[in-house]
């Protein structure tokens, strides 16, 4: 059966104003595109703008996921640090959701090109230590908005955030977001591949996820920022492995080149129980008070960082889990 879409006539765009582009990229169920839109935000002007758009093997869970992204992305609004939604194709043709396009790219991918280049002889990328405090403090800002609006992301990462013009930062993909208005929380029941890595310890145990879990998350988004794109927990590759160190009090060691001060906010973050760690705003007074107070001749020095990839690395540790209330 063939999932409609109710018409929503205050985000609906033309199909015939939306000229579709090359491939931006693309996972198990769905693909990015750039395209041109024509009117989109001003009349008669045209926009470059991203495609979100499921692939033709979808199925109707598929549709009714990137319904919901869309529908929180509604919800939440326009914020600097948020990828904005601009429109969306709901009738007469497949679902097309129209957002903001990010010139460089997802965070993840942008912060590795800037490793240290055995090629071209570099010892040190071009980003500055105060650029990555900034970056931290984008997300952090972009999320201090989110949780306001309470809706949980779920899914925090670098890879997850994308890199706009004069380098300002976007929080992005919405798939896994949830609206915890009427809760304060949201408790996973249905199976399905998770970010472990990432995840704060009542959601690896109870399934249950809030703007405390978000942090957790961020602390390590904060880890892959200073270490420019590494992958947590390298050593880790059994998730109940790296589930009973977390238990047991293991962190991850403050990367070389940060600051006891970033570090700190990372180990806060991951405090064991939700309610010892920091919220978004004191993460945000945090970061500003590292811009603020630190020397500048420190914070302008250029970031020096050994990768700790390889091409076996994987992105995600995932699981498949039930949980009941």
């Amino acid at each position: 059966m063939e999932f409609s879409v109710p018409l929503d006539a205050k985000w609906e765009f033309p199909r015939e104003k939306l000229v579709l582009g090359r491939l931006l990229g693309e996972g198990e169920f769905g693909s990015v595109v750039l395209g041109e839109a024509m009117g989109i935000k001003d009349e008669n002007i045209t926009t470059t703008v991203a495609v979100k758009m499921l692939k033709e093997s979808h199925t109707d869970a598929d549709m009714i996921a990137l319904v919901s992204e869309m529908e929180i992305m509604k919800l939440i609004g326009m914020h600097p640090n948020i990828l904005r939604l601009l429109g969306c194709c709901t009738q007469k043709g497949p679902l097309l959701i129209i957002t903001e396009y990010a010139v460089h790219g997802n965070l993840q991918s942008f912060l590795r090109k800037q490793l240290p280049s055995e090629k071209f002889k570099t010892a040190s990328s071009e980003l500055s230590q105060r650029t990555l405090v900034t970056f931290g403090l984008q997300v952090a800002q972009g999320m201090e908005y989110l949780s306001s609006m309470k809706c949980v992301h779920r899914d925090l990462a670098a890879r997850n955030i994308l890199v706009s013009n004069n380098l300002v930062l976007k929080i992005a993909d919405f798939g896994l977001a949830r609206d915890i208005r009427n809760k304060d929380y949201y408790r996973k029941k249905t199976g399905g591949r998770l970010p472990v890595k990432w995840m704060a310890p009542e959601a690896l145990h109870h399934n249950l996820y809030t703007t405390q879990s978000d942090v957790w998350s961020f602390g390590v988004l904060l880890w892959e920022i200073v270490t420019l794109g590494s992958l947590p927990y390298p050593t880790f590759i059994k998730m109940e492995e790296l589930v009973q160190a977390l238990d047991d009090g293991y962190r991850m060691k403050k990367p070389p080149n940060c600051s006891m001060k970033m570090y700190g906010i990372m180990r806060e973050c991951w405090n064991y129980l939700p309610e010892d760690r920091p919220t978004f705003s004191m993460i945000v007074e945090n970061l500003e008070e590292i811009l603020s107070s630190a020397d500048d001749e420190i914070l302008e020095e250029p970031v020096s960082c050994e990768p700790t990839l390889s091409n076996t690395d994987t992105i995600e540790i995932v699981i498949e889990a039930t949980e009941t209330d």
